[in-house]
């Protein structure tokens, strides 16, 4: 009979014993010694049916196949873009991967994306030597016009896009803001000032407090009060 230890989003400190009995699962940041599952990083406990896993409080963002990122264009060559990520490592966007319009050899690539520009894209490729693939090509993958961008820490994005979404889409409710989040932390905001003022404001709360339990009614008291 497996037994929990800790609570749903606790904070679990290294070497800190989480769970005991093999029912329990071990998941992200923690591993298995003997009958216990231990915390390796410092972090705020996910149960998840069987599986224990810890969500890491701070660090860079680290890029993975698969995930939707925000990026900024930081150089325009003769055959792609690289892009700032927002990690230790920049990422390179080909022509076949930037549009599906033919590109003619020599054509002036600023027209499609130019320095500066942001853009959502997908990573679809990162090499063990940290070399990053991205591609355009996909719903709701697109350059961003208008807005304002502000950086998050990477690792309370999902708290910030809540459960199927539901933290977002609270906030989109709320202040009638365009807002697309990235994993890698980059965070696109687009509407009237003042309701991008309280998008943003919102955002910090839940970044500063992710860690706090009953955070969904927390936002909700915090944006009926601002309205």
């Amino acid at each position: 009979m497996s037994k929990i230890i800790v609570k749903d989003k606790e904070i679990s400190v290294p070497g800190e014993t989480l769970a005991i009995g093999m029912d329990t699962l071990p998941g992200a940041g923690t591993y298995r010694e003997g009958e216990r599952i231990v915390a390796n990083r410092l972090g705020l406990v996910m149960i998840d049916g069987r599986t224990i896993k810890l969500i890491p409080l701070s660090g860079r963002y680290i890029p993975k196949t698969g995930d939707t990122i925000i990026c900024k264009v930081i150089d325009v060559g003769f055959n792609g873009w690289r892009l700032d990520t927002n990690s230790a490592y920049s990422a390179m966007m080909s022509l076949k991967d930037a549009t599906s319009e033919f590109i003619a050899r020599g054509a002036n690539l600023t027209q499609y994306y130019d320095l500066g520009d942001y853009i959502v894209c997908k990573i679809v490729n990162v090499t063990s030597q940290k070399l990053i693939d991205v591609s355009m090509k996909g719903p709701g993958l697109r350059k961003l016009k208008g807005g304002r961008v502000i950086e998050v820490d990477p690792n309370k994005v999902p708290r910030i896009i809540g459960k199927q979404g539901s933290m977002v889409i609270m906030i989109k409710d709320a202040t009638k803001c365009s807002i697309t989040v990235g994993q890698n932390g980059l965070i696109w905001i687009d509407g009237e000032p003042m309701n991008e003022l309280l998008a943003i404001q919102t955002i910090r709360k839940i970044e500063k407090e992710s860690h706090l339990s009953g955070l969904t009614d927390k936002i909700k008291e915090f944006l009926e009060k601002k309205k």
